[in-house]
């Protein structure tokens, strides 16, 4: 074991891949500390009411990002990966793109807003928070980081855009600011990490300028590869997000603040995989020009260590969901022990659906992803309509583990071209790997 850790120490490319996961995973565990530990207070300081309608805002949102972000992230990182000599046009192209999709996820939200319940107050809410999609085009930054591998950068903008926002939130607080004030800070962060990501990206990139005029050919290429990763990322969006918009409109807003506390617990987790996947994405671009043979491996050893990961965070928190809800948001959020108990189980389906969404992005299938998306995303509606009323938000919570495991799981039984990826993710939520090396 030893001289294989000297054998993988001394390798450039396990090196570097390491460096940058370490910066990125430091980058999100102090996140988790920081901005959650504020975020806690927040939702003490603003009770279960308000503290759902802030929520509920952010998913009404969150249900149209996606046509911000066009699908288009993994889709570049691909091709900067590949094709080092169009990188100029490649960014240009991508920040304009998005700069259309934030404006047009504007013009959408004008409409649904007529058909929900919303008062004006409410609408207000979610046109600030939706406003800050405007400066996520300078994301696009965050993608040539990512294909580049240097991820150090990424934390650099996110650290200080963390720590400003922390701080205002507190004087917030301190000051007895209104809800609406705490929503004007989901912009602030946005700008601020736009600033930050132009001025590392003009002091290290070799690109001229994110500025540039958008490519005809490249956009076409671009969009004929990503409008199904969007209507993927749609779809996930819409079974992450849906059940406490839908929990607004049966149960009210109390009820989405006892659910969406449970639920900031139990998805804090779910940068791990993230974190990992998106570091190593060009890695496992990379093995599979080697060989196919140590393509799957690789995947194979993914999906084995995404449900480790998630069991490790399960269990303790099956066991001490009242105890931790007590203890971090106190009796007024009594109801989201039991949410968080089985809420925090859908880890599992998150986890091993984050490695496994990469062999997609690889293999240029996004219409198959598409489609188990779009099924765990119907059969999520579908059981909160039938759950929510007879259980609560104890039944939005069931529904969404039921819907996960359709979407990441069950969903390959009706596509023969991928049941092999079924018997492998099988293989690593029974441990079948870990159990034949014990024996």
């Amino acid at each position: 074991m030893f001289n294989n850790f000297k054998n993988l120490s001394s390798h450039q490319g396990f090196v570097k891949y390491f460096k940058n996961t370490s910066w990125l995973f430091a980058e999100k565990i102090l996140r988790m500390v920081v901005g959650f530990s504020v975020g806690i207070w927040v939702a003490r300081y603003l009770g279960p009411e308000q503290f759902g309608l802030f929520s509920y805002a952010q998913s009404f949102v969150g249900l149209f990002s996606a046509i911000a972000t066009l699908g288009l992230d993994g889709i570049v990182v691909r091709e900067l990966v590949r094709d080092e000599n169009k990188q100029d046009e490649l960014i240009s192209t991508t920040f304009w793109l998005k700069l259309i999709g934030a404006f047009s996820l504007l013009a959408i939200l004008a409409i649904a807003v007529n058909f929900t319940s919303n008062d004006a107050y409410t609408n207000t809410l979610v046109f600030i928070i939706a406003s800050a999609t405007i400066f996520q085009c300078f994301n696009v930054i965050d993608i040539y980081f990512q294909a580049k591998i240097m991820g150090k950068y990424i934390v650099y903008a996110n650290v200080i855009s963390l720590f400003l926002s922390s701080i205002i939130k507190i004087i917030l607080i301190l000051y007895n600011a209104p809800l609406i004030a705490f929503v004007w800070t989901t912009l602030f962060d946005s700008l601020i990490i736009a600033l930050g990501y132009i001025y590392f990206f003009s002091k290290i990139s070799t690109v001229k300028t994110i500025f540039g005029s958008a490519k005809k050919d490249t956009t076409v290429s671009l969009l004929k590869d990503s409008w199904l990763m969007m209507v993927a990322g749609a779809a996930i969006l819409i079974y992450m997000k849906i059940d406490q918009v839908m929990i607004q409109e049966m149960l009210g807003s109390e009820q989405v603040g006892q659910y969406a506390a449970a639920v900031r617990i139990s998805e804090a987790w779910y940068f791990i995989p993230m974190v990992v996947a998106s570091s190593l994405f060009p890695a496992v671009i990379n093995a599979k020009k080697q060989s196919e043979a140590l393509y799957y491996a690789r995947l194979q050893r993914l999906y084995d260590l995404m449900v480790w990961m998630a069991i490790a965070v399960a269990l303790p928190m099956t066991f001490f969901s009242d105890f931790v809800i007590q203890t971090l948001y106190g009796e007024q959020y009594n109801q989201a022990g039991n949410v968080l108990m089985i809420h925090v189980w859908a880890g599992v389906f998150v986890f091993l659906s984050v490695a496994n969404d990469k062999w997609f992005y690889i293999e240029n299938k996004a219409g198959l992803l598409a489609i188990k998306v779009t099924m765990g995303a119907i059969s999520n509606i579908i059981l909160n309509y039938m759950l929510i009323p007879k259980y609560g938000i104890n039944g939005a919570a069931i529904a969404t583990i039921i819907s996960y495991s359709i979407s990441v799981l069950w969903s390959d039984v009706a596509m023969q071209s991928i049941r092999f990826l079924l018997v492998m993710k099988l293989k690593s939520i029974f441990l079948v790997n870990s159990i034949r090396k014990i024996k």
